[in-house]
């Protein structure tokens, strides 16, 4: 039986992997910050689907947190076969407007960790000839959105650019690009969303169910969506200025997760 790591795994898409790998008979490793959370979703995972759930609080804004799971990944007696790296936040304000220490942390969570845990992962995997990492980004890294879609842009290129590297070596690493999904991310953030049309919704378990059928596939980059692809496709053809313009008004707290 295979087992999977999930970080941010308590709420949103994080916690629809889980649901989802724990359907399919995976045994799951659920990383998230709140410990009763975690033993909650735990025990109904392992009643509902009677697989093993092991929960491991860890804090990815802090050193101590990042090399908890580290350490967890590099455990070759317990090995994990699928990551994903779902951990993340959003901080309401533009540039300038939100605390520098707030900003290295969104840094610290999105893209060192990210960087650290893939790290740690993937060797194991490739001594194994198999293996799979599931990176969340954002539809809002193809967008000039300030740190937060820096951030998922460089997850998207990190992912692509080490999915290249590890070819033919039977671990897979694909960037998950979801747009505005209906989970905490945004509450969590203090973001308001009336202002994002019906469409533009998507459910969570419908996106991690198109997802692991990206990464079966091979794809290095998942938009598990077709209107997201669309708009994307559509994004690609418009000019850099008007992007600015558009996203400087909707501000970085509309950001899609």
């Amino acid at each position: 039986m295979t087992t999977a790591l999930i970080t941010g795994a308590t709420a949103g898409i994080g916690a629809a992997f889980a649901r989802r790998l724990a359907t399919e008979g995976h045994n799951l490793v659920l990383v998230a910050r709140n410990t009763e959370r975690l033993q909650e979703q735990a025990t109904e995972l392992h009643d509902r689907h009677g697989i093993e759930a092991e929960v491991l609080p860890a804090d990815l804004g802090t050193d101590d947190g990042i090399a908890l799971v580290e350490k967890r990944l590099t455990d070759s007696r317990n090995a994990i076969d699928l990551l994903v790296n779902n951990a993340g936040f959003g901080n309401k304000g533009q540039f300038l407007d939100v605390p520098m220490a707030d900003e290295l942390t969104m840094l610290k969570v999105h893209c060192e960790a990210v960087l650290r845990l893939t790290s740690a992962v993937v060797p194991g995997m490739r001594a194994r000839g198999r293996g799979g990492v599931v990176n969340v980004a954002s539809v809002a890294a193809f967008l000039p959105r300030g740190t937060y879609g820096a951030s998922k842009a460089w997850v998207v290129q990190f992912t692509q650019g080490a999915a290249r590297d590890l070819a033919g070596s039977g671990v897979r690493l694909m960037a998950l690009c979801p747009g505005f999904v209906r989970t905490e991310f945004h509450e969590r953030a203090g973001m308001g969303t009336d202002n994002i049309p019906g469409w533009m919704w998507l459910d969570a378990d419908k996106l991690v169910t198109a997802a692991l059928a990206d990464l079966s596939r091979g794809k290095s980059l998942s938009i598990p969506d077709p209107r997201y692809k669309a708009l994307m496709g559509a994004v690609k053809l418009a000019p850099r200025g008007l992007l600015g313009g558009i996203t400087s008004k909707t501000g970085r707290k509309y950001g899609p997760q």
